[in-house]
């Protein structure tokens, strides 16, 4: 037998790798979520506090096809989301002066507010994963992560 041989025996396949990797994102993903949800304020979603945050960070306003752009969601599912933060009073909705078919969302006092109520409420509960893991592992993860995510958004692009 070969070194090479024998090296291929003690590591899974690149495609036995690829599906243990997919499929404890996936978990993970879906039970984070499940975590963060349980957390979030009454009635909101972790889609609405997606919007929120974004448009916290970046301080400008958005337009809806822009933030449907950034979720990776249809336009539709955009405006949706949109509709229910604008109904709940977090974000506000303004036309384009200059192009009446666009228009521009920023989010408001009320909206950052239960941001921030948002983060309070499920930030201990993922700082509590992060200690548990410990935080010097869980550091020396990031860049695979990350990794992944921007190779899996330029596919998607």
């Amino acid at each position: 037998m070969t070194n090479s041989a024998t090296r291929d025996d003690k590591q899974p396949s690149t495609g036995r790798l690829a599906a243990s990797l997919f499929a404890e994102v996936l978990i993970a993903d879906q039970l984070s979520r499940n975590l963060i949800s349980k957390a979030l304020p009454r009635g909101m979603q972790i889609s609405h506090f997606s919007v929120l945050n974004l448009l916290a960070h970046v301080n400008e306003e958005r337009t809806p096809a822009q933030l449907a752009q950034a979720f990776h969601v249809t336009r539709g599912a955009m405006t949706n989301t949109l509709s229910r933060l604008e109904w709940a009073g977090h974000i506000h909705i303004r036309p384009d002066w200059d192009d009446a078919r666009r228009k521009f969302v920023s989010i408001s006092p009320a909206g950052r507010a239960a941001r921030d109520a948002a983060i309070a409420a499920f930030m201990p509960l993922i700082a509590e994963v992060v200690r548990d893991i410990g935080a010097d592992r869980v550091r020396s993860a990031l860049p695979v992560l990350r990794e992944l995510r921007v190779r899996l958004e330029g596919d998607a692009g």
